[in-house]
């Protein structure tokens, strides 16, 4: 159980920068993790209070916990869901779209890390199994099947998109900037 009261620490692993120079599944693989280290690098020190601030009035949902909580989710999905096809208790549905970001709302952000960091790892394992061209187990809506290939690309982006979102909650939150 995570000490409510005690700000955010980083983890044991440190952000590495991505080579200059590499083959394509290094690269890829390199800017996924600096983009995951660095959601860490972000909630480093924050007050645990203020990880359930939502200060954006049009994204009532939109808190430093709920984004942990979703990027959790994505990885959950894109990785075991569509890649290996297998079932995913995530917290939302249909009914129910926004219910990883729900979930992140008012839970201590050291779990919510913790899970997150638990995620990138199952996700890495799952990787390191395949080959980049290898097709996904699953069909998803619109685009058909998908790669390994696609699926780190579109993390960098969604991790990258996401770690832009954490950078102004938290500068609103306690005016902590950079990294």
């Amino acid at each position: 159980m995570s000490d409510m009261n005690s700000p955010v620490t980083l983890s044991a692993s440190t952000r590495v920068d991505p080579p200059m120079a590499a083959d394509e599944r290094t690269m890829l693989l390199s800017w996924l993790d600096w983009h995951r280290s660095t959601v860490r690098v972000k909630c480093a020190g924050l007050a645990p209070e203020l990880s359930s601030a939502t200060p954006l009035p049009a994204s009532p949902l939109m808190s430093i916990g709920a984004i942990v909580s979703h990027l959790r989710w994505v990885e959950g999905f894109w990785f075991e869901v569509v890649l290996l096809n297998q079932p995913h208790p995530a917290p939302y549905s249909a009914a129910e779209p926004d219910g990883e970001f729900r979930a992140g709302l008012h839970r201590p952000l050291t779990e919510l890390l913790d899970e997150y960091d638990a995620q990138c790892a199952r996700s890495r394992e799952i990787t390191a199994r395949l080959e980049l061209g290898s097709s996904a187990r699953a069909i998803t809506d619109q685009r058909g099947r998908t790669t390994l290939r696609w699926v780190l690309v579109h993390m960098i982006e969604e991790t990258a998109r996401h770690n832009g979102h954490l950078d102004v909650l938290r500068e609103l939150a306690d005016g902590t900037t950079g990294e």
